[in-house]
C-alpha cells in the first residue's frame, strides 16, 4: 500500500490531512459507489460525463455506445480524470461558514485503452453488471456477439489514484461553541426500496423476487 501520492497530480493539497493514498481505502470507495464522472477535453472544450463503472484489481472499466463522444475521445488516448464521490452525512455547524459534508472521494488520472478481445470484453461486461447488482449476471441473458460489437469498453489503470475523506463533527470557531444553535451530523445512507416487478411480457404466474434483489445492500 502506498504511503504517499503516486504522482504530483494525485497529491491532496487542500486540507492534505484528509488525503489517503492506500489502495485499501481507494478500492473500498470505488467498490461502494455506482457512478463516476469522467473529465476530458475534446476539440478544445472541457467535458465531464457521468457513467457507471466497475473495478477489477488495478483496472477501472467504463462502457457505452461506440457513438459516444467521450468513449471515442478516450480510446484515442486522451488524458482523462475520473472522480467518484460518496456522501456520508451533512455536517451542521453553529455558523453557516463551517457547514460541511462528510464524504469519501477518489480521483484517478490516466489514459484509457479499448478492450478488444471478446473474452476480456465479456468479462468486463460481467463485472459492470455485478458491480451494480451482485448475483445478477447469472440471472440474465448474456450479450450476443452483435451486442458486444455495439458496445465500447475501456480500461483505465489505477496507477494514479488518491482518495480524500472527511469525517467527524463540525469544527466551529471557539467563540461560537456557546451559541444556542443545534450542531451535529445528519447521516446519509443509500438504501434499496421495495422491488417493483416489470409486468411487460412476463410469463404466467408471479415470478419470485430473486434473493439477491430482495436482500440488496451496498458494500
Amino acid at each position: 500500500m502506498s504511503e504517499g501520492p503516486a504522482s504530483p497530480r494525485t497529491e491532496v493539497k487542500r486540507l492534505p490531512a484528509r488525503g489517503r493514498y492506500d489502495r485499501e481505502t481507494i478500492d473500498a470507495i470505488l467498490d461502494e459507489a455506482f457512478v463516476c464522472h469522467v473529465g476530458f477535453v475534446i476539440d478544445g472544450r472541457p467535458r465531464v460525463i457521468p457513467t457507471t463503472y466497475a473495478r477489477a484489481g488495478d483496472t477501472l472499466y467504463v462502457h457505452g455506445s461506440p457513438a459516444s463522444a467521450m468513449l471515442r475521445s478516450l480510446k484515442r488516448g486522451v488524458d482523462c480524470c475520473v472522480t467518484v464521490t460518496l456522501i456520508d452525512g451533512l455536517v451542521l455547524a453553529r455558523s453557516a461558514f463551517h457547514h460541511s459534508v462528510n464524504y469519501r472521494c477518489v480521483v484517478v488520472y490516466g489514459t484509457a485503452t479499448e478492450v478488444r478481445d471478446p473474452e476480456q470484453k465479456m468479462e468486463a461486461m460481467r463485472l459492470l453488471v455485478e458491480h451494480i447488482v451482485p448475483g445478477r449476471w447469472d440471472d440474465t441473458r448474456w450479450p450476443t456477439a452483435k451486442e458486444l460489437t455495439a458496445t465500447t469498453v475501456l480500461a483505465l489503470d489505477l496507477n494514479e489514484a488518491s482518495a480524500k475523506v472527511r469525517t467527524g463533527h463540525p469544527v466551529d470557531d471557539d467563540e461560537d461553541y456557546a451559541l444556542p444553535h443545534w450542531a451535529g451530523i445528519l447521516p446519509l445512507v443509500t438504501t434499496a426500496g421495495e422491488p417493483e416487478r416489470d409486468t411487460t411480457g412476463s410469463p404466467a404466474g408471479e415470478p419470485v423476487v430473486p434473493d439477491y434483489v430482495r436482500r440488496y445492500r451496498r458494500p
